[in-house]
């Protein structure tokens, strides 16, 4: 069967991948060929003998740059180059871009094939980027000594939300992020442990409080932690509820 989804990584450590990602969901996802995972040595596209692919930056400063002569050749040979029809989405793993957040996550889900440039020591040349038409992606306000650490946290997000990937499809929709709300508090037996207790409603079996209290504490937790979150949450809200009233309106009328 044809995977449903491929990554192509371009890397100068392809021996770190699949690490974690060859485990649990994502490894039986991987074996099952629900997804595929290429590795692509840099390196093989130095122009010397010794394979190099940075030099020092123009203007000087600190550290080196990764050449857009090498990376030009790595994504061509790759992609089919920028002009190349049904190459998916390039992706260079950066500080500076656009925070990988679920939906975004879900974005890559939906593409057949992406490709990850995971860049070392100061970064890479501005102008491979340009010319390729390179998105830049970021997990957060730190910074980390390459790509590939912010590359296996991208695949682990897309890969979950593969067609029969997680074992309850109800699962995914229940968790943080996917009503942009973070999630509810999980227990599980005993019931009572060194004295704490177990939420009394989450005992009693019905079904609808239960869904009642997770909504509740889930926003309670988002407003306390994410004010950011819970801003963009209640701007939904106030959107969708003159909708829904507008729902049931209709479908009171037509009984």
């Amino acid at each position: 069967m044809d995977p449903v989804w491929t990554v192509r990584i371009l890397t100068l450590f392809p021996e770190m991948f699949p690490g974690p990602l060859g485990f649990s969901l994502a490894g039986r996802a991987l074996e099952n060929r629900v997804w595929s995972l290429e590795t692509v040595d840099i390196r093989n596209f130095g122009r010397d003998k010794h394979r190099t692919v940075d030099d020092t930056p123009f203007g000087g400063g600190p550290g080196m740059v990764m050449r857009a002569d090498v990376l030009d050749a790595a994504l061509t040979a790759v992609t089919g180059g920028p002009e190349s029809a049904g190459r998916g989405r390039v992706i260079y793993l950066s500080p500076r871009g656009r925070l990988l957040d679920q939906a975004l996550v879900r974005e890559l889900a939906v593409e057949p094939v992406v490709t990850l440039l995971c860049g070392r020591y100061e970064g890479v040349d501005e102008r491979v980027l340009e010319a390729h038409g390179a998105e830049e992606v970021s997990l957060g306000d730190f910074v980390l000594s390459g790509g590939e650490p912010a590359a296996l946290a991208l695949i682990d997000a897309v890969v979950r939300l593969l067609p029969g990937v997680m074992g309850n499809e109800e699962t995914a929709g229940e968790e943080s992020f996917e009503r942009g709300l973070l999630e509810y508090p999980h227990y599980t037996r005993p019931a009572d442990w060194q004295g704490r207790m177990v939420p009394e409603v989450l005992l009693s079996g019905h079904h609808e409080k239960v869904r009642a209290w997770r909504l509740a504490e889930a926003e309670r937790i988002t407003k306390a932690r994410r004010p950011d979150l819970w801003s963009l949450y209640e701007a939904a809200r106030e959107v969708e509820e003159p909708r829904k009233r507008r729902r049931r309106d209709r479908i009171a009328t037509m009984e």
